[in-house]
């Protein structure tokens, strides 16, 4: 059975979601209904509440890692690249072509940037820090301003 639960967060309203034990999605919620959702959830199961734990501890700059059971839908290829994404350490990048040479597509460089835009699991794997080889960012589901809030968050929790 599915949970869903709500996080107000700096960077807005995140969605928890959850199924069999696992955490399934974590979106940005966006619009009118963002606020109402917030106000009017049910009190989250164990792992629920424990996602919103750790995801707090992460945007007060007290965890680099999470530890959660994780579990996701997607193309094989997508599901390969979304387990790259676990792989890059807290306050470090890596660039789209990293990425696909890791898992042995060096050419599917444009299908990396497409499997990372479709990650149903925000900031738990971390496509934010999946940046162009020249250091330049672009392209988050949930816009601009929220990656490089992610990043800078991470690159001053790294450098301290």
């Amino acid at each position: 059975m599915e949970h869903v639960c709500f996080l107000q967060s700096p960077i807005g309203i995140l969605k928890i979601r959850g199924n069999n034990g696992f955490v399934t999605g974590l979106c940005l919620l966006q619009g009118e209904g963002a606020e109402a959702a917030l106000q009017n959830q049910e009190p989250p199961c164990g792992l629920l509440s424990e996602a919103r734990r750790q995801l707090m501890e992460y945007f007060a700059g007290k965890r680099e890692k999470f530890d959660l059971p994780l579990a996701w839908e997607g193309t094989a290829f997508q599901q390969r690249v979304w387990k790259a994404l676990l792989q890059i350490p807290y306050g470090e990048t890596r660039s789209y072509a990293d990425i696909a040479a890791g898992i042995g597509s060096p050419k599917a460089v444009r299908a990396v940037g497409q499997a990372n835009g479709k990650n149903p699991i925000l900031i738990l794997v971390p496509c934010h820090r999946v940046i162009h080889k020249d250091g330049s960012i672009d392209g988050f589901a949930c816009g601009m301003e929220v990656k490089r809030f992610l990043l800078e968050l991470e690159r001053k929790k790294s450098v301290s």
